[in-house]
């Protein structure tokens, strides 16, 4: 392949260790790993609201540091799509909805076709993930009112 620097096989993974927004509690690991042309996605989460729904984007800035996780930019978006579902047009950045369990917890795994981990305009490295107060509602533009950003997390290549 000769796009790892030293990666070897594992040039299509990446991992973001998040960690929660000032006054929240949210915490856990997202892994990301490319496989045959889309991107698998493995969140493993605890301290969100239980039972809830919760909005879950790659945004384009990988930068934490703020505390309310604004400093993360906008959705990840390099084809200029409006935001959305998995099903119709959306950002590279949409993400399926977490939904928590009874305790708070998440263990969730799904597919995203569009962004990638290898180099490239659609690369997720460096960016950040968001996880967001309240659902997507997957219409309203360009942030789906998904509410407070209540943890935040930099993705880097593993």
């Amino acid at each position: 392949m000769g796009m790892g620097m030293g990666t070897g096989s594992m040039a299509g993974m990446a991992m973001a260790s998040l960690t929660p927004t000032q006054g929240n509690n949210v915490r856990g690991m997202v892994m990301f790993h490319e496989k045959d042309g889309h991107v698998m996605v493995h969140a493993k989460l605890s301290g969100l609201k239980a039972n809830a729904e919760h909005g879950f984007h790659l945004h384009e800035k990988g930068d934490c540091a703020s505390t309310d996780g604004t400093s993360a930019g906008g959705h990840f978006n390099p084809d200029g799509k409006p935001h959305g579902p998995q099903t119709a047009d959306h950002h590279a950045g949409d993400m399926p909805a977490l939904k928590a369990d009874a305790n708070g917890f998440v263990d969730q795994k799904f597919m995203l076709h569009g962004p990638t981990v290898a180099a490239g305009p659609a690369s997720i490295n460096g960016r950040s993930v968001i996880v967001h107060i309240a659902p997507d509602d997957y219409a309203t533009q360009p942030t789906g009112n998904s509410g407070a950003r209540i943890a935040c997390g930099v993705i880097a290549a593993h």
